[in-house]
């Protein structure tokens, strides 16, 4: 063991604490969305029931993948940012798509402004300073 104290741990900056507590809403709003998911397959008749509960994994896994992320971008974590860049890269064209394309925008505007609202928080050079790391 050794006597040295355990020095305190650094405090994220305020861009990175933003960008966590987005992501973990978007955490949650996908939780929420794959429950939903799961009760209506069951609700409705089906003929591909095993289809339904297997989109409903994959939501719920992106939702633990997104909530491991926020808290280690909390934790400031460098292993954490490049999920998050690519998640947020990928809801982009999700939004726009589903916003403006298809013409639901209460569900695409949000999606698209907080993947926007991330990359931007990310990529503060406040935030990216936090988050280098010399290995």
């Amino acid at each position: 063991m050794s006597d040295t104290p355990a020095e305190p741990a650094e405090e994220a900056p305020p861009g990175i604490r933003a960008a966590a507590v987005l992501v973990l809403a978007e955490a949650a709003a996908l939780a929420v969305t794959a429950l939903v998911l799961l009760v209506l397959a069951f609700v409705h008749t089906t003929t591909r029931l095993w289809a339904a509960v297997a989109i409903v994994g994959f939501a719920l896994f992106g939702a633990a993948v997104l909530a491991a992320c926020g808290r280690g971008l909390l934790q400031l974590r460098p292993a954490a940012r490049s999920p998050v860049i690519l998640v947020q890269l990928l809801a982009v064209p999700v939004g726009y798509s589903l916003g403006i394309q298809a013409g639901r925008p209460l569900v695409g505007v949000p999606i698209l402004l907080a993947a926007i609202a991330v990359l931007v928080l990310l990529l503060l050079p406040s935030s990216r300073q936090a988050l280098d790391r010399v290995l």
